[in-house]
């Protein structure tokens, strides 16, 4: 399996002008609200600030799913995602900045598009932007690698390195998914599959190996992986934790 896409970080205002704005908020079914006192004291909070690379195949319900298959603390989650947007196009909306400000999170996942080159300077710009006021609100800033378009393949490299270099400069967790699949640019339900496998693993420390290939997700959407797949995706998410993975 492999998976990829190219992606450049956007303007809002041209995003906006081309009416190209695609919005897509998740919120957890978990009692109370991330954020708020009344939230589930035991669950994982995580914020996403991200495009449609985040919200495809509902990314978030799927770790969601993945957790509560694998008996895991429940995954209370959130996402602020725009089509086409990059950390600055979020940083200059300031929809991201609320929701960071409500507090109450573990972790608030940073991405972009595949940034190996021109969007780099953004990357790693806005990324150091964003940790004060991640870690202000108590939460750990995670960098969520994405992957280069098919006919961009050749930067795999500089993405893989655009990614890890920002985590480590805001010494934030590393979910590098783009190391374990290559392809087109916006994932199948397979490729969020994995995703969510990499997420998992780095979030909660448990292995993806024998968790389930069907899900139902909180929307009530069904997610089935062919076994053979869901085993080879799990082991390619394994090992892209294992060796590029941040603890």
């Amino acid at each position: 399996m492999r998976l990829r896409k190219a992606s450049r970080g956007g303007r809002v205002a041209r995003a906006a002008a081309a009416g190209a704005l695609l919005t897509a908020i998740f919120v957890t079914p978990v009692a109370g609200r991330p954020g708020n006192p009344g939230a589930a004291e035991a669950a994982v909070r995580v914020l996403f600030i991200g495009n449609s690379l985040t919200y495809a195949n509902e990314l978030p319900a799927m770790v969601e799913a993945l957790a509560a298959a694998g008996g895991l603390k429940p995954f209370a989650h959130l996402a602020v995602a725009y089509g086409d947007f990059g950390l600055e196009d979020h940083w200059v909306k300031g929809d991201a900045h609320r929701a960071i400000a409500r507090g109450g999170w573990d972790y608030v996942v940073l991405q972009q598009g595949p940034s190996a080159t021109e969007g780099r300077p953004s990357l790693y710009d806005y990324s150091r932007r964003y940790a004060p006021e991640i870690r202000k609100a108590g939460a750990r800033p995670a960098l969520y690698m994405v992957w280069p378009a098919a006919a961009r393949r050749f930067d795999f490299d500089g993405v893989a390195e655009s990614y890890r270099r920002a985590a480590a400069q805001v010494d934030g967790l590393l979910l590098p998914v783009g190391e374990a699949w290559r392809d087109g640019f916006h994932p199948s339900p397979a490729g969020s599959y994995l995703a969510a496998l990499v997420f998992v693993q780095q979030l909660y420390g448990r292995t993806p190996l024998g968790l389930p290939a069907e899900l139902v997700l909180s929307s009530g959407t069904k997610v089935s992986i062919p076994p053979r797949d869901a085993e080879l995706l799990q082991r390619a998410a394994a090992e892209a934790n294992a060796k590029f993975g941040q603890p």
